[in-house]
């Protein structure tokens, strides 16, 4: 076999069904070595190198498993910089296969020629160029290794494209694949027995414990032991935007949102007033603590922060029971060594939820309102009465984002929302429900985008159409970059004009793209609309896109945090309204 045979079949070994990626010069032996394989990974053609980074960011944060992208040299490869960087630092398994050019062109100005390892070094776990065929198989097993050890994250090889032609001459045994690396995390530590000790003694002695389970958590699958051991020791559970999913929305114990954007009043006030909070997975970043300022420094609570990297360990605030270990494998022995144990927790409980109910209770108003433009929080409701159980809904930043986090209602504990939080970078959800229909097709992918992030990644409509993949598109049209021109409102507050620059572009109806591409559309003005758009789109079982014309963000303070706080409202108030 040659190169190309020998790196598709430790891909299809080590369990990968798809590869996502966009032809180019540079990888023709690879095209041709999966057309002629039998048994080879199904290879999805993308209009985008950032899409199919995407695709496989998201196909690894629902399947586990290592999501696989391949591009080709030159800006190819450039254009997959966005992925590996919002997969690397949201420890999300990718890897990248960069068809690189012929060796024997290296430096003697070939066309497309980059530093492939100095360009991705900085934003990935790990980058390694493949110098000799015979090198192949370590490198492939590197690459798993790196990308489901310790903490996951992305890994990009450059594969010259000579190397893929030439022969190999191996036997079976010298291509084999890890088992242990077919999903991440591939190995989970326990912290040490003493520090373990230390915090469960500590968690034992509280009177108001709160769990706050942010991104790691999921990346661990860790919500089915934290679940059980809140059940078990009566501990409320916070997530952050990235945490979301590891409890059904409706659980008795699941209190909501923690963090600056798309908070949920009552959780923010359990973590006030929590004697002990464990963060499990959660970086305590400027979100997920409202700029460092929660839990408050003064409020004599106790921290237990549970991360599977020492980097993250105590780096924005003072812990006190550090430890160091997977999230899902650490929870698992807190369940085991408190099995005899108990927290007289009910009135804790009950306070957060009596607040709980009251909000929601409060918000109807808002959520059943039939303003016109339809309000992005009418959307989100609408969207709850149509979900099936089984449902995976991609959100991009920007618009949809603090809508989505505080009033989507996942009830199914399989269901997740997913937005790509580190770097925020538009034109992700569109693509993004390809990698989750290929991760789980048992689940309904729904997507929630605004105008900026379509015009990023539009032409991914023709790949949706023609795989016939059966999401549901909903596109809030505001006519803006709606999140940066409500922000420029915050910073200009009371400057005596408008405020903004630069975020406008034309009103124009978006279902006539889809249209385009021969998908089913909906274009949406009335709630009356919205509900008949949403009922026929469920029904079917093909792509849809609902095109709604929605209220800009821009125009009334959305439910963010600081920004409540900058205009003198008090965050804590439910249901108050606040114009720019």
């Amino acid at each position: 076999m040659n190169g190309a045979d020998a790196l598709l079949t430790m891909l299809r070994d080590y369990g990968v069904e798809v590869i996502f990626g966009v032809p180019g010069d540079t990888n023709v032996a690879l095209y041709h070595a999966l057309k002629r394989m039998d048994g080879a990974p199904l290879h999805v053609a993308c209009r985008d190198e950032r899409s199919a980074v995407f695709m496989a960011d998201c196909y690894a944060r629902l399947s586990g498993k290592p999501g696989v992208a391949e591009v080709p040299s030159g800006a190819g490869a450039m254009y997959g910089l966005p992925g590996v960087a919002e997969a690397n630092k949201s420890s999300v398994p990718v890897i990248l296969l960069v068809n690189d050019i012929p060796q024997m062109g290296v430096g003697r100005g070939t066309l497309t020629e980059l530093p492939i390892e100095a360009m991705f070094r900085p934003i990935s776990k790990h980058t390694e160029t493949l110098h000799r065929v015979e090198k192949l198989p370590e490198t492939i097993r590197r690459a798993f290794r790196m990308a489901t050890g310790g903490r996951p994250g992305a890994v990009v090889l450059a594969l010259p494209e000579n190397l893929l032609y030439e022969e190999l001459d191996v036997a079976p045994q010298q291509l084999r694949a890890e088992p242990q690396c077919r999903v991440a995390p591939a190995f989970r530590i326990l912290p040490e027995d003493e520090a373990m000790g230390c915090a469960i003694d500590a968690l034992l002695a509280s009177k108001r414990p709160l769990i706050v389970a942010g991104g790691g958590a999921n990346r661990s699958a860790a919500g089915e032991s934290l679940v059980r051991l809140a059940e078990h020791l009566g501990i409320p559970i916070a997530t952050t935007i990235t945490g979301q999913g590891v409890i059904s929305d409706d659980h008795r114990l699941a209190i909501g949102i923690i963090g600056d954007n798309g908070f949920h009043p009552h959780a923010v006030w359990a973590l006030g007033r929590a004697d002990l909070v464990m963060y499990v997975g959660c970086r305590m970043g400027s979100v997920a603590t409202m700029n460092w300022k929660w839990p408050p420094a003064d409020n004599g609570g106790k921290i237990i922060q549970i991360d599977v990297d020492p980097d993250i360990i105590a780096n924005t605030a003072d812990v006190d029971f550090p430890l160091m270990g997977d999230a899902r494998a650490t929870i698992e022995s807190f369940l085991a060594r408190t099995r005899s144990e108990s927290l007289p927790t009910g009135d804790w409980i009950e306070s957060i939820n009596s607040r709980r109910a009251e909000f929601w209770t409060t918000m109807q108003s808002e959520l059943r309102s039939r303003e016109i433009p339809i309000r992005p929080e009418r959307v989100i409701d609408a969207l709850n009465l149509h979900l099936p159980a089984k449902c995976h809904v991609i959100s991009d930043a920007g618009t949809p984002t603090p809508y989505a986090t505080r009033f989507l209602k996942l009830n199914h504990r399989g269901s997740k929302l997913v937005i790509p939080r580190f770097f925020g970078g538009l034109g992700y959800a569109i693509p993004a429900v390809v990698g989750a229909y290929f991760a789980a097709p048992e689940y309904r992918p729904v997507a929630l985008f605004g105008d900026g992030s379509l015009g990023m990644s539009a032409g991914e409509l023709e790949t949706l159409a023609r795989l016939e993949i059966p999401a549901v598109l909903i596109h809030f049209n505001n006519g803006c970059f709606g999140w940066i021109k409500a922000l420029q409102r915050v910073m200009h507050k009371g400057d005596g004009n408008d405020g903004t620059f630069g975020v406008d572009f034309g009103r124009h109806d978006m279902s006539k793209l889809a249209a385009v591409y021969g998908i089913r559309n909906f274009r949406v003005d009335t709630t009356e609309e919205l509900e008949h758009a949403l009922e026929q789109a469920f029904a079917s079982q093909e792509p849809c896109f609902i095109d709604v014309a929605v209220e800009s963000i821009a125009d009334r303070l959305p439910p963010v945090y600081s920004w409540l706080t900058k205009f003198g409202v008090d965050p804590g108030v439910i249901g108050v309204q606040a114009m720019f």
